[in-house]
């Protein structure tokens, strides 16, 4: 018989798709590495899990606690599957940019969700950052996930997605594209190919409003960068700590307006149904096309699945109120 012993036991060994069509006149084979697969329906289930079993391992979470944590929505769908196995309260604290389907299914799955604003600095009280540290300063026996600066979550991909990808394309990957945000996948998986082949070349892709591309190019944290986007999961206004940028070869950032006009095509062309963070992964590795030649093995990463996004970017009076309609 086969079966997994709970629904932890469903994550990894997503599949890789080839992609045909939007990739246009791409000379090399382009996949997809379809994270959606995952039973939270995220990339995010995988360092999930892995910073919840570090922390029982070295007594940081201790049985019956309270696991706490700032999340964009998909870290959070993750956690929240773990603790419901393991039997653990969840609070998820959420910035009010994200998706209502997000704060929805977080509730859905048993989460305390706070919402909080989007439009403020990262040390401001009311932040998600500062709520979220300050709740598990106030609650008894519980433990503050913190995926920006917690090493397992970059471990995680080191450890799974990493040779995943590696043994899927027989070793034969030459590129990896993906978005950006708290830097452990970019940073686990781009660490593990780089070991196995040091000429495998990691890209990722940052959004207008956030501070990763420059500082890449110039080691300058520019405020002046600094501003409110769209684009949900990707980009931040702080410097995470499993952002490892001597792996990264550079980055390509994406206007929100493509990014939704690509969520969309790709569901449309493809029959990906993606998050939005997936829109602009494909157009950044459009925009990437010039480096890329008919023997290459491009692997490009898609986090989320396109439920989450049903009010925003599936939806085509809230692309025209956002003025986000593809120019003729």
């Amino acid at each position: 018989m086969e079966y997994a012993e709970n629904i932890l036991g469903t994550i990894g060994n997503t599949p890789m798709v080839k992609i045909n069509k939007i990739i246009g006149d791409i000379p090399a084979l382009v996949l997809a590495k379809y994270e959606t697969f995952n039973p939270g329906n995220s990339v995010k289930d995988r360092m999930a899990v892995k910073m919840i079993e570090d922390a029982e391992a070295d007594g940081r979470l201790k049985p019956g606690g309270t696991i706490i944590e700032g999340t964009s929505g998909n870290t959070g769908m993750g956690l929240a599957l773990a603790a419901i196995v393991k039997g653990y309260k969840m609070v998820c604290v959420i910035s009010d940019k994200q998706s209502k389907e997000k704060i929805d299914i977080l509730r859905a799955v048993g989460s305390e969700v706070v919402v909080c604003p989007t439009d403020v600095e990262p040390d401001d009280p009311q932040s998600y950052y500062s709520v979220s540290k300050r709740l598990a300063e106030e609650t008894p026996n519980s433990w503050y996930v913190n995926q920006y600066d917690n090493p397992s979550n970059a471990k995680a991909h080191y450890e799974s997605t990493g040779p995943e990808i590696w043994k899927q394309t027989d070793g034969k990957v030459t590129h990896f594209v993906v978005g950006v945000g708290t830097g452990g996948t970019i940073s686990g998986v781009g660490k593990y190919l780089k070991e196995q082949n040091p000429n495998v070349k990691v890209w990722g892709v940052d959004t207008y409003g956030s501070v990763f591309k420059k500082y890449h190019e110039t080691g300058e944290f520019d405020e002046n960068e600094i501003y409110p986007y769209i684009t949900e999961g990707i980009g931040e206004d702080i410097l995470p700590k499993n952002v490892d940028f001597s792996i990264i070869d550079g980055f390509t950032k994406v206007t929100d307006k493509d990014a939704a006009i690509y969520t969309q095509k790709l569901a449309k062309m493809e029959g990906f149904f993606l998050g939005n963070s997936a829109g602009a992964a494909i157009k950044g590795l459009l925009q990437l096309k010039d480096k890329f030649t008919k023997d290459d093995v491009v692997v490009v990463l898609f986090h989320d699945h396109g439920s989450r996004y049903v009010g925003k970017m599936y939806n085509d009076d809230w692309m025209r109120e956002h003025g986000f309609v593809e120019d003729n």
